[in-house]
């Protein structure tokens, strides 16, 4: 008997199909919150995995979506740049509230409130990656040709050490 998938990872599979995608979203057995767990599940290498971030800037108050190599730790005087204003990691209920997720399983797609969308290009060179799909145990894989286009994102360093 298969377990029913939660609305949260629903609204991923219907955001997949309005935007032109039939990619399969896997529910896994084990967690999938951090990009190492995530690369494990799928057997992946964890610079495929897409660690998404929602940042918050200080003056706006507006949300960045922050989509990244899973092996790579953002820097967050990059980020500042590129959004024209000091930015830091948006707390929990402001998450919630914007994209309709929770922290651990924000995918790139399907939020309730549009987030410009900031991507790493180290994911630019790997021919498929991995994104949350919208619950800690759920992934679904795509192009990075597809990330940008579904997110409207723009591509950057975002890096350290880049």
């Amino acid at each position: 008997m298969s377990k029913k998938s939660s609305a949260s990872v629903q609204r991923v599979r219907e955001a997949l199909t309005a935007a032109g995608l039939d990619n399969e979203v896997q529910e896994l057995a084990a967690s999938t919150r951090s990009a190492v767990e995530a690369a494990d599940a799928v057997g992946c290498d964890v610079a495929q995995i897409v660690k998404s971030l929602v940042l918050k800037g200080a003056t706006s108050g507006e949300l960045f979506l922050v989509l990244t190599s899973g092996g790579n730790r953002v820097c967050l005087e990059r980020i500042k740049n590129l959004a024209g204003e000091e930015v830091a990691m948006a707390d929990a209920g402001s998450v919630r509230e914007r994209t309709g997720f929770a922290i651990g399983g924000v995918p790139p797609l399907g939020h309730l409130a549009p987030l410009q969308a900031l991507i790493d290009q180290d994911l630019m060179a790997h021919a498929v990656i991995w994104a949350a799909a919208g619950s800690p145990n759920a992934l679904f894989h795509l192009t990075p040709e597809d990330l940008v286009r579904i997110t409207g994102g723009t591509v950057a360093v975002v890096a350290e050490g880049k």
